[in-house]
């Protein structure tokens, strides 16, 4: 079923989720984090700066997904060093997101597809930039731990 043929989301089953794949892109040298900004975003309500990422087409590898989805969004090319994290968005029930962490490799930051602004903040101002969805704790912490 494509998301673009579904015209009432409380109608998909149970166990049926929109996957997201997002990621926590890390800077080792500079200790920096990647957030990029949506407006008006369609889908959350409110949401301004988060991670990048996106929905895997279905013929998709979900790691190339995330590649492809951060490169057009933010210009940064990534290797991801897998996943990380897997949540269900509160304010979205049935979208299911899996975060991977990433480190960047190359390209040119700037913003693309949905985004109107990309950053690299210093972790210790997460809370400051994304609040919706809020980072569910587990993650905080790992981000908060990395080094």
């Amino acid at each position: 079923m494509k998301f673009e043929n579904i015209k009432n989301i409380p109608e998909l089953q149970r166990g049926q989720f929109i996957v997201n794949v997002s990621g926590i892109i890390f800077d080792p040298k500079t200790k920096k984090i990647l957030l990029g900004k949506r407006e008006n975003d369609p889908y959350i309500k409110g949401i301004t700066w988060c991670f990048p990422g996106g929905r895997p087409k279905e013929d998709d590898e979900l790691e190339d997904a995330l590649k492809r989805e951060i490169q057009e969004k933010t210009g940064v090319k990534v290797e991801s060093l897998g996943p990380i994290f897997a949540r269900i968005i509160p304010e979205r029930k049935e979208f299911l997101t899996i975060f991977y962490l990433c480190e960047p490799v190359g390209g040119k930051l700037k913003p693309g597809k949905k985004f109107v602004d990309v950053k690299w903040i210093d972790i210790s101002e997460l809370g400051k930039y994304h609040k919706i969805p809020k980072v569910h704790p587990k993650l905080k912490e790992y981000i908060e731990n990395l080094k």
